[in-house]
This record gives C-alpha cells, sequence and structure tokens, in this order.
C-alpha cells in the first residue's frame, strides 16, 4: 500500500533526524534543522513535531521498534513477553545477526545509544526490555549457569553489539574486512556466553567455532 504524503513526509523527518542524532547526539536536534536536510517547508515539519522534545521522542522510538522488529519479528512470544520456544543451540546465529545488523547499521546503532544515555530511565527503553526479557529466560533455563545478574549482562552485551561498529569503522575499509571484524565479535560473544552464560558441557558443538 502507497504511504500517503503526511505519511511520507513524516518518515523523511525521521529519517533526516537520525541523521543529525547519528552524527552530532540529541543536543543538536532541531525542528529548523532537520527540516532543511528533508527538504521540507519548515512549517510542514512543526505541524508533525511541535517540539524539539517531540522530535527526539518519535525518533528513538522509532529506532527502538525498528531494532525490536528487525531482530525479534520472526519469533513468536507469549503474552507475557517470553519466547514460546526457547532455543539455545541457535544462540551462535541470533549472536551473529546481532552483530551484523550492528555493524551493517551503525546509525541506527549510535541512535539508540544517545537515547539510553540521555534517558532517566534507560530500562524502560522498548528494545532493552524486549532483550533483557529474552536474556532472562535463557538465564533461567536448565541450559545456564546460576546466579546470573540478568540487567547487567544486558547491558554488557548491547553496549558490545553497538559500540563494536565504531571500531569496525575506523579500521575496515572493504567489505571483507569488515565482515571479518564481524566475525570476530560474533565469535567472542559466543565465548562471553559459553564461559559466562551457558553450561559448556551442554554445547560442545560451539567449541570448534571458538578455535576458528
Amino acid at each position: 500500500m502507497r504511504k500517503n504524503s503526511k505519511e511520507a513526509t513524516r518518515e523523511a523527518i525521521l529519517a533526516a533526524a537520525r541523521t543529525v542524532l547519528a552524527s552530532d547526539g540529541p543536543e543538536a536536534l532541531k525542528v529548523s534543522r532537520v527540516a532543511a536536510l528533508a527538504g521540507i517547508n519548515r512549517g510542514t515539519a512543526y505541524q508533525h513535531f511541535q517540539t524539539r522534545e517531540d522530535l527526539i521522542k518519535a525518533t528513538v522510538e522509532w529506532v527502538s521498534d525498528h531494532l525490536s522488529s528487525t531482530i525479534y519479528g520472526d519469533l513468536e512470544f507469549n503474552e507475557d513477553g517470553s519466547l514460546v520456544e526457547l532455543n539455545p543451540g541457535s544462540i551462535y546465529e541470533v549472536i551473529s545477526l546481532m552483530v551484523n545488523f550492528a555493524v551493517e547499521n551503525p546509525t541506527l546503532g549510535r541512535v539508540w545509544l544517545f537515547e539510553l544515555l540521555a534517558s532517566e530511565n534507560p530500562g524502560e527503553d522498548k528494545f532493552f526490555r524486549l532483550f533483557k526479557k529474552t536474556t532472562q529466560q535463557l538465564a533461567e533455563s536448565q541450559y545456564s549457569q546460576g546466579d546470573i545478574d540478568v540487567e547487567a549482562l544486558s547491558v554488557i552485551v548491547l553496549s558490545g553489539y553497538f559500540i563494536w561498529p565504531e571500531w569496525v569503522r575506523a579500521h575496515a575499509d572493504t567489505d571483507s574486512a569488515r565482515a571479518g571484524m564481524a566475525a570476530r565479535m560474533s565469535r567472542e560473544m559466543l565465548r562471553l556466553f559459553m564461559h559466562g552464560v551457558l553450561k559448556t558441557e551442554e554445547f560442545p558443538q560451539f567449541e570448534d567455532i571458538l578455535k576458528q
């Protein structure tokens, strides 16, 4: 279905806002600047977002929704937010998905991190809550070690996912180099889970990956 002009204009504004947030942070986000970047009239932009705060809120909500749907969109959830089917055996695939998405979409990662840094209650972010919930489900399963601090683990893991692309940007200038750095992060994240979260003896198939 084709978007109407109002929806298209709103999306253009949000796309420009994401660009500003990713490059200069929330302090630089102004409706007038975003309107100019989007190539629309400033008055039109104000019809969609009357204040800078409205624009910031809508932008970070879009990013959080996009991350949630991209990472978890193909999974089935219960009403309480837990996964219908927990499959720790696929954890390396999930890790690789997260790392590759972050490396291929560094702008979204920067926007999301800026939002958390500026938020008075970062734990209420939609994507963080979803990630924490699934991490908690894994930590409480028979496959995991005991006494895992789920919130601290979630912060450590997500920080790694979305900060690593900055190292990739600085050190990799070809697709193959970026892919190589993504593979490095995927292996080390798997190592973190293997020796800090999961019961190692349950997943001998992962040892070969760690030796690569």
